[in-house]
């Protein structure tokens, strides 16, 4: 297995269909704004660095209640619907925009940020434990004293031991087309185990239907694993709670 998990090819090819992850991108960016602003509010945040911001689904919603964010993301196609995605939402003044993997971070932008967030399952794209501590390492030096960690992955836990291999996505009805999607899971044992997430998306009308296929790995990184990670880092007062599909942790860095 090579050390480095390049994504960015993934989510390049995702940048034009990043709107079929989720039901409605409007009601998400609500959502997950009201939600993050739960955590932030404990912890008197203004600045915030998303170190994997994908099309921008929680720095835009940062920003449109008030936050400064800056937002970084390996890929460049993923990164480019972010910025389109902010200027249609008019926040292009508090989100800077960065190109940088985790591990770059400390080379693109400059803290210390009151929080650093990572969600959509994105820390698992590290494969080896210490990807995960020199990222964690990162972020622990780009924040202020006190300030807020909040990852955000898929809980993998209950999944090791049956291995789906099937996992639904979405039904859009649009105007002209039925879109479908799903992902075909293969398992790994490696070590690490990891898993590819084959994701399909299938367009058509009628009797008509295009299959388009593309995988990505990840590895199959349970809670408990980052969390010894975590506190070994120096973050301390750990917790973590599920949010629909996601297993939520959060930690603060010292004020020491």
């Amino acid at each position: 297995m090579d050390d480095f998990n390049d994504t960015s090819a993934f989510y390049d090819s995702f940048s034009d269909d990043y709107r079929l992850w989720y039901r409605d991108w409007d009601s998400e960016l609500e959502r997950e704004g009201l939600n993050l602003r739960r955590y932030m509010r404990q912890h008197e945040v203004k600045t915030v660095l998303d170190a994997s911001c994908g099309p921008g689904t929680q720095a835009i919603a940062l920003a449109r209640l008030g936050y400064t964010v800056t937002a970084a993301d390996p890929s460049a196609g993923i990164l480019a619907r972010a910025r389109e995605n902010a200027a249609e939402y008019g926040v292009t003044d508090r989100v800077t925009f960065v190109q940088s993997d985790f591990q770059n971070l400390h080379n693109h932008v400059d803290g210390p940020f009151d929080a650093v967030l990572s969600k959509g399952n994105s820390i698992p794209h590290l494969l080896r434990d210490e990807q995960i501590e020199e990222t964690l390492l990162i972020f622990y030096e780009l924040m202020r004293p006190g300030g807020l960690l909040l990852i955000g992955m898929r809980d993998f836990e209950p999944l090791l031991e049956d291995r789906p291999r099937f996992w639904p996505g979405r039904i859009h009805d649009e105007a002209d087309e039925q879109i479908i999607t799903f992902d075909v899971w293969d398992w790994d044992d490696g070590p690490p185990v990891t898993v590819t997430f084959n994701s399909f998306v299938v367009r058509g009308s009628g009797t008509t239907y295009q299959v388009s296929k593309r995988p990505v790995l990840f590895r199959a990184l349970t809670a408990e694993e980052l969390e010894v990670v975590i506190s070994e880092v120096g973050f301390e007062d750990f917790q973590a709670q599920h949010d629909r599909w996601e297993l939520l942790m959060t930690a603060t860095k010292p004020e020491r």
